[in-house]
């Protein structure tokens, strides 16, 4: 079996049709933050409900389904105080509810092997920043019972294997890089082994999604710069 892994694809579209368009696959689980950031929503939210077998709840999820005013600020908190309202616009009050209801955690058996996926950590679920620190990781996995553990919201692609056999996969970002790379970065399970991959997309086509929602020329500029850039922190 083939199962394709993704996280933080952050309504961006473009990158994860580039995805789609090379990686052929059996199943698909995401481990969150389908929205915000990006301008294309609906059509990420519509594929990902419709062709994941399971999904969890990301911290941006959280607050575009809650309906959470963003605080705002520089860099990305700037991109999502000026996107999130327009999320509410474009999504329904069907894939608002979808967003809200999806868990913050969850165990799904496939190929044989036993899966949880969570965004953040198992002791935070949706906001515990955690690179790949085995010991760290060791700690929070001692109750959590499976061969894979897929997590997201850093953006920072890694595999870690740790002493009990248990391997922690973060597939990186599709939509938002933040690894200096700014090919959107998945993760493939194929007869035991994960791989982390990356593939080029059209990041001018992504761009152009934010001058046709009528967006400003300043947010459409930081749009390009942190997606050519790979994730430059601002």
């Amino acid at each position: 079996m083939k199962i394709l892994i993704l996280s933080d694809i952050h309504s961006n579209m473009v990158a994860l049709q580039a995805v789609l368009d090379v990686e052929s696959f059996d199943t698909c689980i995401c481990a969150g933050d389908v929205v915000d950031y990006g301008c294309d929503p609906s059509e990420v939210v519509d594929w990902i409900r419709h062709n994941t077998v399971a999904c969890v709840r990301g911290n941006h999820d959280h607050a575009v389904g809650q309906k959470v005013r963003p605080r705002g600020g520089p860099g990305l908190r700037h991109l999502a105080f000026v996107t999130r309202p327009l999320h509410w616009e474009l999504l329904s009050d069907d894939q608002l509810n979808w967003l809200s209801q999806l868990p913050t955690s969850q165990f799904v058996e496939l190929d044989g092997k036993r899966f949880y996926l969570v965004h953040g950590t198992p002791r935070d679920p949706l906001e515990e920043y955690l690179g790949p620190k085995k010991a760290e990781w060791q700690h929070r996995l001692e109750n959590i019972n499976a061969d894979f553990v897929c997590v997201g919201h850093t953006h920072q692609p890694f595999i870690l294997k740790t002493k009990t056999g248990t391997t922690v996969v973060n597939s990186g970002s599709v939509g938002q890089p933040r690894n200096l790379d700014p090919r959107a970065s998945y993760a493939v399970y194929e007869n035991g082994t994960v791989t982390l991959k990356q593939v080029e997309y059209a990041i001018d086509d992504a761009v152009a999604s934010y001058r046709a929602a009528g967006l400003p020329t300043d947010v459409c500029d930081l749009a390009a710069k942190t997606l050519t850039d790979g994730g430059l922190r601002l």
